[in-house]
């Protein structure tokens, strides 16, 4: 299972562009799963429903199932943050895992940058930002720049940077 990443700061664009490139990516043939984190504290369930009560009652996880979907609820209880590796051993194997943020994790990432979110670029102080995505010229760069708006060049570069083989060779028929 390949990983790559997607950071930038707040307002920069990196869920919309998870957005435009799961898409893309499965309709060449490739299997993609995501991974957001987050800073804040988040939930995703709510008062008044049976999996809220179990989880306020106490229980470590939920799980949630129905016809269309299920869901884990872990809770941590006071226990650190699991790490990125932990969290994508509980995933399915796919071909590939976009990963939304864990900006300090060493993976291989594209930074989407905006200047007018008013944040300095990550890509000079972070070698694990491998290229950048921009609406803007941002001058001299160090890392390949792709334009924001165009997500078929950026799947293609992070398809060749992680490695991924093409769908027809996955099944031996290439």
């Amino acid at each position: 299972m390949k990983i790559f990443g997607l950071v930038g700061w707040s307002g920069s664009g990196k869920t919309t562009l998870v957005a435009k490139l799961v898409p893309e990516l499965i309709g060449r043939g490739y299997t993609v799963s995501t991974m957001k984190h987050t800073h804040h504290n988040f939930d995703i369930d709510k008062p008044g429903k049976d999996s809220f009560e179990h989880r306020t009652a106490g229980a470590t996880e939920v799980l949630l199932t129905g016809s269309s979907r299920w869901a884990l609820l872990h809770e941590n209880r006071g226990a650190p943050e699991p790490s990125i590796n932990d969290l994508l051993a509980r995933m399915e194997d796919v071909d590939l895992v976009l990963i939304e943020g864990f900006k300090s994790h060493g993976h291989q990432k594209m930074e989407v940058h905006r200047p007018e979110v008013g944040k300095p670029m990550l890509a000079p102080d972070d070698p694990s930002v491998v290229a950048v995505a921009s609406d803007t010229d941002l001058g001299d760069v160090d890392v390949p720049v792709l334009p924001l708006d165009d997500v078929h060049a950026i799947a293609d570069f992070i398809i060749n940077h992680v490695g991924l083989m093409k769908p027809e060779a996955k099944d031996g028929a290439a």
